[in-house]
């Protein structure tokens, strides 16, 4: 891994550049949370002894979570897992007419001894959310943060559920017979 990202503490590789667009809710979400990552390309197909290096130097250079990014036949995960002790999070993409489905069953189908968590097609957002929560074991600040992200998901929560009440419940109030009733 590069010298300048030595403190990222999740490695998100991408099977493809085409999947940069599918990963933007990672950086965003981690960016919120105050963890460093860092960004990569590198096919299981076509650069393995790539993928090979990034997982076997991960946890040399700091990284605790790898997110892996791949659709089709999605084996960068398996791949980046079979090298390392780190907790690997896979995310299928949609990449083909099967509309990743198919990258679904590749990461979850890994062989006993080698495991991967496998992320929703396309569900970047809660790979990063993960790889904070496995973060948060051993450090409290990421765990304070997300706890304040939590406490944020509640509240709009919440608000929508008021929002909701005040636009509809009110017609109920003005006809307590229930004129839609059976």
């Amino acid at each position: 891994m590069d010298e300048t990202k030595k403190s990222a503490k999740v490695l998100v590789v991408m099977g493809s550049d085409s999947d940069l667009k599918v990963t933007e809710p990672a950086s965003a979400i981690l960016d919120r949370l105050g963890i460093p990552y860092e960004f990569r390309v590198a096919s299981a197909h076509r650069t393995p002894e790539m993928a090979v290096a990034l997982a076997r130097e991960a946890a040399r250079s700091g990284v605790a979570v790898i997110i892996a990014v791949a659709g089709g036949a999605a084996h960068l995960a398996g791949v980046m897992a079979s090298q390392t002790l780190l907790p690997v999070l896979g995310v299928p993409v949609a990449a083909t007419p099967l509309g990743g489905i198919d990258a679904m069953f590749a990461t979850a189908q890994m062989p006993k001894g080698i495991p991967v968590g496998c992320m929703a097609v396309g569900g970047t957002a809660n790979a990063a959310l993960l790889a904070a929560r496995i973060i948060a074991i051993n450090d409290e600040n990421v765990r304070n943060r997300l706890e304040q992200w939590q406490k944020e998901l509640r509240q709009k929560v919440r608000d929508a559920d008021v929002r909701v009440q005040a636009l509809f419940n009110n017609s109920a109030e003005s006809d307590p017979g229930g004129a839609g009733a059976d």
